[in-house]
């Protein structure tokens, strides 16, 4: 998954702990946790990915864990962040707070699930901004999405959170599609 912000933007560490294929179990789980409002899902996967993670040479900790947010409009129609079920599995065993609050998503911008790679990153410029920074000045920021296929949307997400002082920013997914 590193591979995909290569020349972008630069992550201390990328995890992915499901391959996603297409109509594989994995793209049933996801759709289960998305669109069925099955957020046990979220929380059981985040805890074993967790588990993963802390077993990585690469694991070197992190202060806060930060879900990808969702637009307004789309958290009221859904009900729910999928990425912030994920994000309370990886808190539950890691032990670090979740702020949901760090990053907000200011633009609502279309599905990303039937757009072309160009597309994708276009469909998330500019879209997020950061929300009360006080405190997490040289802090290691965990960022979670539920799936990346191109890496627009934790890159765009990410630029914003490099922008507080002297912080280091991590990415985790629960599924990853080649």
């Amino acid at each position: 998954m590193a591979k995909k912000f290569w020349g972008k933007i630069k992550f201390e560490g990328a995890y992915a702990y499901l391959n996603f294929t297409r109509k594989g179990r994995v793209q049933s789980l996801m759709h289960r946790l998305k669109y069925k409002g099955e957020k046990d899902v979220g929380v059981l996967l985040g805890e074993l990915m967790a588990t993963e993670i802390m077993e990585s040479p690469n694991y070197t900790g992190f202060d806060v864990i930060v879900p990808v947010p969702l637009h307004r409009k789309k958290f009221i129609k859904r009900g729910y962040n999928q990425s912030e079920y994920i994000a309370n599995g990886l808190s539950n065993v890691l032990n670090i707070p979740v702020d949901a609050y760090l990053v907000k998503r200011t633009t609502h911008s279309s599905t990303q699930t039937k757009k072309k790679r160009f597309a994708r990153w276009e469909n998330v410029e500019k879209i997020f901004q950061l929300g009360n920074t006080d405190g997490y000045e040289g802090k290691h920021v965990l960022l979670v999405d539920d799936i990346t296929t191109t890496g627009s949307t934790m890159s765009a997400c990410g630029e914003q959170l490099l922008k507080i002082s002297n912080s280091k920013v991590s990415v985790a997914s629960l599924a990853f599609a080649n």
